[in-house]
């Protein structure tokens, strides 16, 4: 396929160049194909720790120029065939005008600039498929497909680099989580350990600290204990694991298939390195602890959430916390194990209210409800983003309900702050 233009300042280190012209030159991976011996076992071992692209694409295409020390890559393939084929359309289409620029500089620009414009029309094509992973994660991909045989629809969430324990030996290698297995490929000195476990069959997973595997994590299934260790984050890896392994337990007591969240929310800086099946996950996460904090309902999706400080009026204090919107429900948590849960439902909103700020209550937000009940919220950060956003919910759930129309007369915005009644202990959870 082709690249995006990178500089090579070592051209021929770990290569062997098969074919040259003054413009380009064609390489192959030393140790790939035939006659691979002590130099194969020794390249092959260093891109699998390294996690080099050359493991799935063990030949690339150069551009150089006489004078110029810098090389760049400008094209790579898997196999003889497809790096033959751009390198023909190259001599092919590129040789005959290159040879009129009279500026080595302005030969690598015009290459530069033609092999950009292929990659963008490429990306154009495929741009109805919706957000693309970033380039990590579909090169990852392509390589765990290619060494596991997995079919297309197997996803990839993400990757790790770790070490698997057989014996008392580690073997340095790559664990790969996709959405139905547990993938794990190592290659040292001729040494190869290949691992494919379905999540279905993961029975336990632990993660502890031994003298024999240091902050490992324990992977039991119907028939072998695995252990995998020397993570740089242990905590993330193990919880994306728990999710999956939960995950197809779900499916497998409901017999329903993995459905990918359509509308995901999209964070406001998109991680370059996480790919947007990890981020429906971590979304998904999410929505479960809020809905099983609140006890809603199994379709409410989490929005959003603040700090913030709650009045309670039966003991006068300002509780700190956390607030939670969603479509149909505005719910706060205290800091404290033992504190209030607060749950109040937005059919039941009628008056949402902006305060003077003052040293005591900055940012104060009052919420009033059809039974003559108003809470009372501080310390917002980003209030007037907050109450629009409870204001488009509130339409929403206004017009969900023809039969009923006092909500969506009643329910309002206002500057100026009520007096704030007393607040029944009745409706608080502690």
């Amino acid at each position: 396929m082709w690249l995006g233009p990178e500089e090579v300042l070592v051209a021929n280190a770990l290569w062997v160049t098969e074919r040259a012209n003054p413009f380009f030159v064609l390489q192959r991976r030393r140790g790939h194909g035939r006659g691979g011996g002590l130099t194969g076992l020794l390249v092959g071992t260093l891109d699998v720790v390294l996690d080099s692209s050359a493991r799935v694409a063990p030949y690339r295409i150069l551009h150089q120029t006489q004078d110029s020390q810098v090389y760049w890559t400008v094209a790579c393939g898997s196999s003889r065939k497809e790096i033959t084929e751009h390198w023909e359309w190259l001599e092919n289409n590129l040789l005959q005008t290159l040879s009129i620029f009279d500026s080595e500089e302005d030969i690598t620009t015009f290459v530069k600039g033609k092999i950009h414009g292929i990659i963008a029309e490429e990306n154009k094509n495929l741009q109805p498929q919706g957000d693309e992973d970033p380039g990590k994660f579909k090169e990852a991909e392509l390589k765990m497909r290619k060494q596991f045989g997995m079919p297309e629809g197997e996803k990839l969430v993400n990757y790790y680099s770790c070490s698997y324990w057989k014996g008392r030996v580690p073997r340095q290698g790559w664990l790969y989580l996709t959405v139905n297995h547990l993938c794990f490929y190592s290659f040292l000195l001729g040494k190869e350990v290949s691992l494919v476990v379905q999540w279905v069959d993961v029975t336990g997973l632990e993660k502890n600290a031994t003298l024999l595997f240091p902050e490992s994590i324990r992977v039991d299934t119907r028939d072998q204990e695995l252990f995998f260790s020397m993570f740089l984050n242990i905590g993330e890896t193990f919880k994306l694991m728990e999710q999956l392994a939960n995950l197809a337990m779900r499916q497998l007591l409901d017999n329903e298939g993995f459905l990918e969240d359509k509308a995901p929310p999209r964070p406001a800086q998109p991680h370059r390195n996480i790919s947007a099946l990890k981020r429906d996950l971590d979304a998904r996460a999410k929505n479960e602890y809020y809905r099983a904090m609140f006890r809603l309902p199994r379709d409410e999706r989490l929005d959003g959430h603040t700090s913030c400080t709650l009045w309670t009026p039966f003991n006068k204090l300002h509780i700190p916390g956390q607030m939670f919107i969603s479509s149909n429900y505005i719910c706060f948590a205290s800091k404290e194990e033992d504190g209030c849960h607060l749950i109040i439902p937005l059919r039941e909103v009628t008056i949402v209210e902006k305060a003077d700020s003052s040293s005591v209550l900055p940012s104060p937000l009052s919420i009033s409800t059809k039974n003559k009940m108003t809470f009372l919220f501080a310390n917002l950060k980003d209030r007037d983003f907050l109450v629009e956003k409870i204001a488009d919910f509130l339409l929403k759930t206004s017009s969900k309900q023809p039969g009923d129309n006092s909500a969506g007369r009643k329910a309002s915005v206002m500057d100026p702050a009520p007096e704030i009644p007393h607040i029944s202990e009745t409706l608080w959870r502690h």
